[in-house]
């Protein structure tokens, strides 16, 4: 049996991605509609060895769609995602627009697949933000071994979290600046080209940023409301891949060792941790890959009980398409 799927922001960076998920890992879909704006109306997209026509959003009827994946950006999912809804679809949301509803799951199927038994209050699904995921996949062993009390996190964002503007960006300037063009910025607020920028998403009045909030938020909502977290939030010149620096407050005594065999025991992690060189991963390796990466494991001398880590991911997989099929897949499989 297979479902009538219809993917919203299909040209998309993560479109492609969910598209490209869906057909790697032969989710079950009789019908999938790609859709998106006016102006890609017609355009080809590749879904497996088939190519789909882009269909127009603002016409279609969901009338008999069952899934819905939905990344086009929250202004717009705040109009279709609903609609959808109450077609009788269940929306699988990739945007900020509903994550912090509290009639709303927001889900990581290795962390909290329980919350997928709400999905029916509104039909919707929230897929966290994209550093948040990779970062509560691997505290979640942590939490049930010792409690965290507080996390400080550090991110270092690839370029492809702005989508593919931001990606050209990158490109472009590099070239530019390697034949002496002026540098233009116009997806990020300064030169990301050979540089680093302590900025994404807009300000908020307590001074952090509003991806830096959705760090604090989302990982409460997730994992434990009784979690301290503060993060500051990076753009780096990298394509694809986030990577993490995060020191760890636990209530309890917890060691390297004890620390090593719960992330190695937890599903979607894989460690590599070898004090050597080239004995961790960093996003140019991680890129294309499913699963959540932690290297550099050791214990922070500055607090009773902590640890610090690294943890890398692609963005666009983990951290965008596959998370929101896993979400359709634990779904279907246990409330569908």
């Amino acid at each position: 049996m297979g479902y009538k799927v219809a993917v919203v922001g299909a040209t998309g960076a993560v479109g492609r991605e969910m598209l490209k998920t869906l057909a790697e890992r032969a989710f079950p879909i009789d019908d999938v509609a790609a859709l998106a704006s006016e102006r890609s109306v017609g355009a080809k997209i590749s879904f497996g060895e088939d190519d789909l026509k882009v269909q127009n959003l603002a016409t279609f009827d969901f009338t008999g769609t069952e899934l819905v994946f939905s990344s086009p950006g929250a202004k717009i999912s705040a109009e279709f995602s609903p609609k959808a809804a109450k077609k009788g679809a269940v929306v699988i949301d990739n945007t900020s627009q509903f994550r912090m509803d509290p009639d709303v799951p927001l889900v990581v199927p290795e962390v909290n697949p329980q919350a997928l038994a709400g999905y029916a209050k509104r039909n919707i699904i929230a897929n966290p933000n994209c550093s948040t995921i990779q970062m509560v996949v691997a505290l979640k062993p942590l939490h049930e071994l010792a409690k965290i009390k507080r996390v400080v996190v550090a991110t270092y964002q690839s370029t492809s979290g702005a989508g593919k503007d931001g990606m050209d960006e990158l490109f472009n300037q590099t070239r530019g600046i390697y034949v002496n063009e002026p540098v233009r910025s116009e997806q990020f607020t300064k030169q990301i080209a050979f540089n680093v920028i302590p900025h994404i998403d807009s300000f908020m009045d307590d001074g952090y940023t509003k991806e830096e909030w959705k760090m604090m938020v989302e990982t409460k909502k997730i994992l434990d409301p009784a979690i301290k977290l503060t993060a500051t939030c990076v753009r780096v010149p990298v394509f694809v891949g986030h990577a993490e620096a995060l020191t760890v407050e636990f209530e309890n005594p917890i060691d390297e060792k004890e620390a090593l065999k719960a992330l190695k025991a937890q599903s979607g992690i894989i460690v590599i941790d070898h004090r050597t060189d080239e004995g961790y991963v960093t996003p140019a390796e991680c890129a294309g890959e499913d699963a959540v990466y932690v290297s550099r494991i050791r214990s922070d001398p500055t607090v009773e009980h902590g640890l610090s880590l690294w943890v890398v991911s692609d963005n666009l997989r983990k951290g965008a398409a596959l998370n929101t099929v896993q979400i359709a897949e634990t779904l279907v499989r246990d409330y569908m």
